[in-house]
């Protein structure tokens, strides 16, 4: 292979990607996730987290309360955040029926230094959205009495529990979950899967467009212009991805290990290239090329995601700062996979013909 051939060809490519509208606008899409990522971080953790949102509520909601637990009606009405009203259980349920309270709520007569367990019985509205809401400031005010209890029953512990301090999130429970587990391998994985998609446009457009034999007629070989196509996929795929980590330390989220990150995208989208630029040149047809690849990396991911050290997993142990030695086996491996797709890549583009296919 010649290295001036094949940076002659990277760059043709690389100039007209700029034509590319699907490429331009699948990057701009990733652009808004990235600077948006706060954003859509609140909004997608209230959907399956409405305690994320239920302190920005300040209704007071009525509440009936049936039992002889004074403890925990003096932590309802601290709270203030509901109406407490003492009365019966039927006149409470009846009332809860009637929508005239948010939820009724049955402690039996157990006092907090007694041997049997205190169980205290919720009733709410099926169904229905203020109850969500009204479970999670409950939940505020449970955990509290818990904590009495257990200070008050503390005397019957043969060991002394080790307490747990753990850091308080900015954004609710779901802030790391979605970030670290979700938004950081999406949007870093991402460029490898358009690169690898773009490369099959790249090596199918000369076919379809008869400019193969042009390109050829010149010295240069069919393994240069393969290469050259590629280094032009791989090389948007570390300006993408550190853009990605740039924008989202704007949005304050501390992402460690960047180089060792870069090096796995690398190399995972490297990986995608080759098997694309096979696929194209093997089927010379876009359509055909496109599902045939689709489908290869559908069942790839499924097989990958199936062992613990995926490259997902692996990204988010890494940004965290948690991942071990490990991740140099998993690179090492996938660079030798890269090593076997690439002398496979560069045998088989010596062999193929340069006519499309149907002629």
């Amino acid at each position: 292979m010649n290295t001036r051939n094949a940076a002659l060809v990277m760059k043709k490519d690389l100039r007209g990607l700029s034509r590319e509208r699907t490429i331009v606008l699948a990057i701009l899409l990733q652009l808004f996730v990235a600077l948006f990522s706060s954003f859509l971080m609140v909004g997608l953790t209230s959907m399956y987290d409405p305690s994320a949102l239920a302190r920005f509520s300040g209704v007071k909601y009525q509440v009936g309360y049936v039992g002889e637990s004074p403890e925990l009606e003096n932590l309802l009405r601290e709270s203030n955040q509901f109406q407490v009203f003492p009365m019966d259980l039927s006149t409470a349920v009846a009332a809860l029926g009637e929508r005239k309270l948010s939820a009724v709520i049955h402690v039996p007569a157990t006092a907090m230094d007694a041997e049997d367990p205190v169980k205290i019985t919720l009733y709410t509205l099926q169904n229905d959205i203020q109850s969500t809401i009204v479970n999670v400031k409950l939940k505020e005010v449970f955990l509290d009495y818990e904590e009495e209890l257990r200070q008050v029953r503390s005397g019957r512990l043969d060991l002394i529990p080790i307490p747990l301090e753990f850091p308080a999130s900015r954004a609710g429970p779901g802030f790391y979950e979605f970030i670290y587990g979700l938004l950081i391998p999406l949007l870093l994985f991402m460029p490898a899967i358009i690169s690898a998609a773009l490369i099959i446009d790249l090596i199918t457009e000369e076919y379809q467009h008869h400019t193969l034999e042009t390109l050829l007629s010149t010295p240069m070989t069919m393994a240069d212009v393969v290469w050259g196509k590629v280094a032009a996929c791989v090389v948007l795929v570390p300006l993408q991805a550190g853009t990605w980590i740039l924008l989202l330390a704007l949005n304050r989220i501390h992402i460690q290990n960047i180089l060792q990150i870069l090096a796995h995208v690398i190399s995972f989208s490297l990986v995608l290239v080759l098997i694309g630029a096979l696929t194209a040149l093997y089927y010379r047809e876009r359509t055909a090329a496109q599902f045939i690849f689709s489908t290869t990396v559908v069942v790839v991911m499924l097989v990958v995601l199936a062992f613990p050290g995926n490259p997902l997993n692996l990204i988010a142990l890494l940004a965290t700062g948690a991942a071990g030695m490990g991740q140099w086996s998993v690179l090492g491996v996938t660079l030798l996979f890269c090593c076997g797709l690439g002398l496979l890549t560069h045998v088989y583009a010596g062999r193929v013909s340069t006519r499309a296919p149907g002629e």
